[in-house]
């Protein structure tokens, strides 16, 4: 675990600047979840984000193999009628998700189609910053799912209430209050010494603990910076002693996004208090020679959850977890001449495990009325986002978008 001086500043100053904007909602969300209605349980939950980073082509995922019109917009990287995997006499599976259509048959795979918002950037950064805020506009201090953090720090000590698997803290993460462990591999997990002097790692880590105390006592984010390293060395054990304690219910396959489930599900056994849990798969963005690339993904992907619920339900812990991928665009509709597609906009997000009441959700966008070459998105982003937050989390969705309603999706089970 490294954190140079550069991050450190930076990190430091985006929450400076948040915390002069923090919403006031932000207090009244632990009330909100502390009182909710059957609340014994939900500190047992926890929300596993998957990114599907590049921007996903939801049409050769999610494939209308039954409509012309899709073979005459991408005669170059369409999926054969008789290659897909068909979920009912309309859409399919791309050939490569079979372990996704076993999560579909067993009713634990909903997909929510047509996902998106009004005017994309169709720009990589811009996109996930609106993504990962909530925010249009991208520019909202701290993540969607800061308040619930906020609000959970009241229930729990753990140092684990978030676990970004990775080499940076995802944004969408991001609290005034709570410090996020970034979790590339549990044996470099800790706080990082010299191997030229090892006789000097603790003086080094007194160091530092001395730099965290000369904080200004009345910056607004002192709390956080004086917990952050007690919860660093703190957590490097427990994640070490959850690895160490935890067997697979199952063979893992051979991918970075097994290697990060992997330690999420030895997190979540070990009982280390995980809500909220973010790990990504890299590559999406298929210009070029797609269909190839594509196929590697979405084995990946498939593979790697259907490993991750299949360990969690061994170990009697799928009731507890609900997956939930996003992708900051989709691809327009049209193939492009280099057997790739380009940026676009509306896509299909998944949510799975125990807890989802599996099927087809939101509307399908039609292939016949494109907006300048794009799906029109049929389900705003935020309506999975409210879905989440309220039914499975907790917390009311007004933590997050004030008085912006949106609606609510069916796709998790009466729990």
């Amino acid at each position: 675990m490294r954190l140079s001086r550069r991050q450190f500043l930076k990190s430091s100053a985006v929450l400076g600047l948040g915390a002069a904007m923090a919403p006031t909602i932000f207090d009244g969300a632990a009330t909100a979840v502390a009182s909710e209605p059957g609340g014994a349980g939900l500190d047992r939950r926890t929300l596993i984000l998957v990114q599907m980073a590049g921007g996903n082509d939801g049409l050769n995922t999610v494939v209308p193999y039954s409509d012309g019109r899709y073979y005459d917009l991408r005669p170059n990287v369409a999926l054969s009628g008789s290659d897909v995997i068909p979920l009912d006499g309309h859409v399919a599976f791309h050939p490569s998700m079979g372990p996704f259509k076993e999560l579909w048959d067993e009713g634990a795979l909903a997909v929510v189609e047509g996902v998106g918002y009004a005017n994309p950037p169709f720009s990589h950064f811009q996109a996930m910053d609106i993504w990962r805020t909530a925010d249009p506009e991208g520019k909202g201090p701290y993540g969607w799912l800061g308040p619930y953090l906020d609000a959970a720090r009241d229930d729990t000590q753990s140092p684990f209430l978030g676990l970004a698997v990775g080499r940076r803290l995802p944004l969408e993460l991001m609290s005034p209050t709570v410090a996020v462990p970034v979790v590339e591999s549990v044996s470099s997990y800790r706080v990082l010494t010299t191997r030229l002097a090892p006789e000097a790692a603790a003086l080094r880590t007194h160091a530092l603990a001395s730099l965290y105390r000369q904080a200004p006592r009345t910056m607004p984010h002192t709390g956080l910076l004086d917990s952050t390293l007690a919860a660093a060395r703190a957590s490097s054990d427990d994640l070490r002693e959850a690895e160490e304690a935890y067997t697979p219910a199952v063979e893992y396959p051979s991918s970075r996004l097994a290697d990060g489930l992997k330690i999420l599900a030895e997190a979540i056994d070990g009982g280390l208090g995980v809500r909220v849990g973010h790990v990504s798969l890299g590559g999406f963005d298929t210009h070029a020679g797609q269909q190839r690339a594509h196929e590697r993904l979405l084995e990946t992907l498939s593979q790697a959850l259907r490993a991750f619920f299949l360990d969690l339900k061994a170990h009697g812990r799928d009731r507890d977890v609900l997956v939930m991928t996003w992708t900051e665009f989709g691809r327009r509709a049209r193939a492009n001449a280099s057997g790739g597609t380009d940026h676009g906009s509306a896509t299909p997000m998944f949510l799975l495990g125990t807890p989802v009441r599996g099927g087809l959700y939101g509307q399908r966008p039609s292939l016949s009325n494109l907006d300048d070459g794009n799906l029109r998105f049929t389900t705003d982003f935020r309506s999975v986002y409210t879905t989440v937050l309220e039914d499975w989390l907790g917390i009311p969705a007004d933590a997050v978008f004030g008085r912006q309603r949106f609606e609510r999706l069916p796709f998790l089970a009466a729990l």
